[in-house]
Order: C-alpha cells, then sequence, then structure tokens
C-alpha cells in the first residue's frame, strides 16, 4: 500500500492582483478534486499577501499524474504574469 503524500503550496501574488489568482486557483480545484488519487486539494489559508493551498494525494503514482496534468499546465499558464514569486511547494 502507499503513503500518502501532504503538500503545501504557497502562492505570493502581486500586488493587486489577489483575487485573479484566487479565482485560477478556485477553477484548478474543480478540476483537480476529480482526479483519480486526490484525497485534498483546497486553499486552507489566504490573505492579500498569501495563499496557500493544502494537497493530499494517495500515492506518488497519482502526484505524478497529476504533475503532468492539464489542470496543473492550465494553472501555470494562468498565474504566469500575477505571482511575485515563483510557487513553493513542500512536501509536509
Amino acid at each position: 500500500m502507499s503513503e500518502i503524500i501532504n503538500l503545501q503550496a504557497t502562492f505570493i501574488p502581486n500586488e493587486g492582483e489577489f483575487f485573479r489568482v484566487k479565482l485560477a486557483l478556485e477553477i484548478a480545484i474543480e478540476q483537480v478534486v476529480e482526479e483519480a488519487g486526490c484525497i485534498q486539494y483546497e486553499i486552507t489559508q489566504e490573505s492579500e499577501e498569501k495563499i496557500v493551498l493544502t494537497e493530499q494525494w494517495a500515492s506518488e503514482a497519482d502526484l505524478d499524474r497529476h504533475s503532468k496534468g492539464i489542470a496543473v499546465q492550465d494553472l501555470n499558464e494562468s498565474l504566469s504574469a500575477l505571482l511575485a514569486e515563483q510557487v513553493k511547494l513542500e512536501r509536509l
């Protein structure tokens, strides 16, 4: 049996871009929660300066599929000009 993978992604919006970043994340969340192996994919902390997304995956294979999927590609494209710095992804 695979070990559950827990991640936290931190997004730092450019000044004035909080709502656009949050909307892009909400669109991605709707798609990602339907992916195989997704246990949790939700915003767990938000402020004008930072949005934290918590992820939980049933296996490394599920996370790998997600990482290469269209939802992540679309999200990265949507966020490309909206973030002050690169997304910080941490395994918990």
